[in-house]
């Protein structure tokens, strides 16, 4: 059973979540799959068991031994990416015109380094998650070598559920995280914008034909836009399965890399674990569904 936890926007409070669940899971494989921006090895704590690095995309360079400065590559390329006929691997999109127009070789495409993807082991099961190198935009590619990373470790290593935390918003990398999931579990948090950009999530995990529901973090921040949400959600058909209060203890558990159920308890606890409940009770539906 796979379970991706997604967000409309960054910082709704979508890893806090997707630790929690793993926590009360116990035994699950783990995936952050916002390799932009990995944080959830911070609060799981995985002891690294291997790596692996990944060459996404083709930058030109210059050999200075080579080069005659003629200039030709410098005047046509499109992205000013060529200064001093040195190449900036930053702005270059590595399309190979430069290497094409030089008049004596001197220009080469490389595959440098792109992201590199780990393999660890948490207490609640072992997790896969990468770290994207800076310039790189081929973020997508990196989602679904993470998902096929963890996904086989799964079936090796017979794992029954699959918890992805996924990337924030509705573009490649986020249909990356969420494709194939039996359940999408979106995280809002009630403002006019953060409604606005649920909705199209909403649509979007509904064009992938994913069955979704939803959490509403830090519900009490702003009671009316919580309602309008749970009122969208009512005519969608979509579960809102747990509404978050604005806790400060998970605002210092973030600070101090802690999970959420090392620091809340009490009532708080309670709506952690009748989330993880609610999430387990659709998902099996889902999956039974999808296997039918």
């Amino acid at each position: 059973m796979v379970i991706a936890v997604a967000s409309e926007k960054g910082g709704t409070g979508k890893t806090t979540v997707a630790a929690a669940l793993a926590e009360l899971a116990r035994t699950a494989m783990i995936a952050d799959c916002d390799v932009e921006a990995p944080n959830l090895h911070l609060l799981l704590k995985p002891r690294v068991l291997r790596s692996y690095s990944l060459n996404l995309s083709r930058k030109a360079r210059i050999d200075p031994e080579k080069c005659t400065q003629c200039g030709e590559c410098e005047e046509k390329c499109r992205f000013e990416a060529i200064r001093g006929f040195q190449v900036d691997p930053h702005a270059c999109e590595g399309c190979g015109l430069c290497f094409r127009l030089c008049p004596v070789g001197a220009v080469s495409m490389e595959q440098p380094e792109g992201a590199e993807v780990f393999i660890g082991e948490t207490p609640y099961g072992e997790m896969v998650w990468a770290r994207l190198a800076v310039g790189e935009e081929a973020s997508g590619k990196v989602v679904s070598q993470v998902r096929m990373e963890a996904q086989a470790t799964a079936v090796e290593k017979g794992y029954e559920l699959l918890i992805i935390d996924g990337s924030p918003g509705i573009g490649c990398p986020v249909i990356a995280s969420v494709t194939g999931a039996d359940l999408a579990l979106l995280v809002a948090e009630p403002t006019l914008s953060g409604r606005h950009d649920l909705l199209r999530a909403l649509r979007t995990a509904a064009f992938f034909r994913i069955p979704s529901m939803v959490c509403i973090n830090k519900c009490d921040i702003n009671e009316v836009e919580a309602e309008r949400i749970i009122a969208d959600c009512a005519s969608l058909g979509v579960p809102v399965v747990a509404e978050i209060p604005y806790l400060e203890e998970l605002a210092e558990a973030a600070r101090l890399c802690m999970t959420p159920m090392e620091v809340v308890q009490g009532e708080a606890a309670r709506i952690f674990r009748r989330l993880h409940e609610r999430v387990m009770e659709n998902l099996r539906l889902s999956h039974s569904r999808t296997n039918i």
